[in-house]
């Protein structure tokens, strides 16, 4: 069993390890959805333009590979089935040392993600876990540049 994600301020330490946590806002947006669509799912690709958005889909419309890696099942009140995260392996090894937020800002992102049509978007905010987090997650320290200590 997972933890559940908490609802944290972008940028904010989480006081539990996780990968990735919501904004009340994103929590509010994902219940509204779910009503629309039945269970969801996230996959970050870390491709070009929208691609490099979270992308929300009906569970099981996106299919995941031994090309993605399941960072989180997200577990928001009021929604019954956990919203699985997945990011491509790819964009993983650029991420691994990053704690994501799904946040919700205005605008249009990509027509294929089911918040599409609200006028609104999905963004993930970002920090790299602290020396705590990383040992926790058995994350080795990221290598710095000269200069700094870590």
């Amino acid at each position: 069993m997972t933890t559940p994600p908490e609802t944290v301020a972008p940028g904010e330490p989480s006081a539990s390890p996780s990968r990735v946590d919501l904004t009340g806002e994103a929590a509010d947006l994902l219940r509204r959805l779910t009503g629309i669509h039945g269970p969801l799912m996230f996959h970050q690709s870390g491709g070009c333009c929208d691609g490099s958005s979270p992308m929300c889909f009906p569970a099981g419309d996106f299919i995941t590979s031994e090309a993605d890696v399941h960072l989180a099942d997200l577990v928001v009140e009021q929604v019954d089935a956990p919203i699985g995260f997945w990011m491509s392996v790819s964009q993983y090894e650029y991420w691994k040392h990053t704690h994501l937020t799904v946040d919700v800002v205005k605008g249009r992102g990509s027509g294929f993600s089911v918040e599409a049509p609200e006028g609104v978007r999905f963004l993930i905010r970002s920090r790299l876990f602290s020396d705590e987090e990383s040992a926790a997650l058995g994350l080795e320290a990221p290598k710095v540049g000269p200069g700094t200590t870590h």
